[in-house]
């Protein structure tokens, strides 16, 4: 008997994150080097933790989902995370602007801007993000274990890789 269900990754990793955050950019490089480690056998899951006090948060929240839906979530995130101090200054344009940079359909990112298809799925991320105890970005959930890197990065890769390691041993026995 043959199990045909598709191959799921051995560990997930949340990522509580925000566009418009500058320590979510310096945590770009923890997870670039966490997806060269690991490759497909961990999942890495952006959920979204707009904060008040980034005006723009929200919207580039929204646009995220537009690139997910466009299939490049994770480019497009990485892009914007790059122009941090360009967004801050920009706004909505600097969104549309990278999904035209990356040859996504920029048109309709600005109407999901408009429309405000992805409210939704937003929303909900924040709803759990508060309700697992996430107050800051970046937040990692790994494994049933919440790390924040909202204070301080250090370390906290190595105690990601620590649990992906484990859950990835776990998955082989």
């Amino acid at each position: 008997m043959s199990d045909s269900s598709p191959v799921r990754p051995a560990a997930v990793l949340d990522v509580w994150c925000e566009l418009q955050c500058p320590d979510c950019h310096t945590a770009l490089d923890d997870l670039r080097a966490l997806r060269a480690r690991y490759g497909d056998r961990l999942e890495l899951r952006l959920r979204h933790f707009p904060l008040e006090k980034h005006k723009h948060a929200f919207a580039a929240a929204q646009a995220a989902e537009e690139a997910v839906a466009q299939g490049r979530g994770w480019p497009y995130v990485e892009a914007v995370l790059d122009r941090v101090a360009e967004l801050d200054r920009k706004g909505e344009p600097l969104l549309v602007e990278v999904a035209r940079e990356l040859g996504l359909d920029a048109e309709e990112f600005d109407t999901a801007l408009i429309d405000g298809r992805h409210i939704l799925i937003v929303d909900a991320d924040q709803a759990e993000g508060k309700a697992i105890g996430v107050t800051g970005t970046p937040t990692y959930v790994i494994g049933g274990e919440r790390l924040d890197g909202g204070k301080s990065q250090e370390g906290l890769r190595e105690r990601i890789e620590e649990i992906a390691d484990r859950l990835l041993a776990e998955r082989e026995v």
